[in-house]
């Protein structure tokens, strides 16, 4: 077992524990999690150890109230602080910085906050208006107080970590934002704090989103009504009153729109998607290589389609 980490709650403290790494000059990575960790959090926490190593690694634990609508689940969001300190004890952590609202935002909701840019108005963005602008605001901050080199996030919230990547390429703060590979449940379910809100038949129904993806991925090379009508046909097999699909979209990696006619060789994209699940939203997405099939692409969408 690791030695335990630091806890720091408030600017001062978290400072004060990066002073020696700061003095040798050695890799200072941070996790920002909102806590409830689970294996994608410590699959996180063990991509900063190894990259940073012999540097110190800081995982914030700071459930951020500007990134929830009215009406979300800011309330009932699941607080597990002692759990998630065996996990970041477990990987490696040197320093958890767990501070109070007041901490983050003295005098209340902050006056200036970032901008996300048009992005952040689609796919997540236009089903949670504002959640964009408090999530970069919060990772501005924790980049300000951390001062890091990395600066590592999920790729299942993949509109977040492009938008992360964004704002530090735009506003220049010199942050590498590396992104990890969803870690998934045996049934291909997307590792996520908010699972734990669903019964077991809803986890049933929440697998289908997995399926679609990989479904999706089976036919891309056939174009992207292939693998679009790929996924649809898996989700339709959920009845529309037990999933409740929000979107379903192939963007480009930078989550652009998809040109076509496709060229000739095939291109990287990535499918998104988001559903709701009883009273519990669920956000999956994968990898897809468009075109290069050597068979006819209208071979892959039945007629009709």
């Amino acid at each position: 077992m690791s030695p335990s980490p630091l806890l720091a709650s408030t600017r001062e403290e978290l400072a004060d524990a990066l002073v020696p790494t700061r003095r040798t000059g050695d890799t200072i990575a941070l996790v920002p999690t909102m806590g409830a960790q689970h294996d994608g959090h410590a699959a996180l926490l063990r991509a900063a150890r190894e990259r940073a190593a012999p540097g110190a690694v800081v995982a914030s634990v700071f459930v951020n109230p500007l990134q929830f609508a009215p009406g979300e689940d800011l309330d009932r969001y699941p607080r597990t602080f002692e759990d998630d300190l065996v996990v970041c004890e477990k990987e490696g952590v040197d320093v958890v910085f767990a501070p109070s609202v007041d901490e983050v935002y003295p005098g209340g909701e902050p006056l200036v906050t970032v901008e996300p840019g048009p992005l952040a108005a689609e796919l997540e963005g236009e089903s949670r208006p504002g959640h964009f602008r408090g999530v970069l605001t919060v990772v501005a901050k924790l980049f300000g107080l951390t001062r890091p080199d990395l600066a590592f996030f999920g790729e299942k919230d993949y509109q977040q970590l492009v938008l992360v990547r964004q704002m530090s390429r735009d506003l220049c703060l010199g942050v590498d934002v590396v992104g990890v590979p969803i870690v998934r449940e045996a049934d291909g379910l997307a590792l996520s704090s908010r699972n734990r809100y669903l019964d077991p038949d809803q986890r049933r129904r929440a697998a289908v989103l997995s399926r679609a993806l990989r479904a999706a991925q089976a036919r891309a090379a056939y174009g992207l009504p292939a693998a679009r009508w790929a996924a649809r046909s898996v989700l339709d097999e959920v009845p529309e009153e037990e999933l409740e699909l929000d979107y379903l979209a192939i963007r480009t990696p930078e989550l652009a729109e998809v040109e076509e006619p496709l060229p000739v060789d095939p291109v990287a994209a990535r499918m998104l998607v988001a559903a709701r699940v009883g009273t519990t939203r669920l956000i999956d997405n994968a990898p897809l290589t468009l075109g290069g099939a050597t068979l006819p692409v209208t071979a892959a969408v039945p007629m009709g389609q």
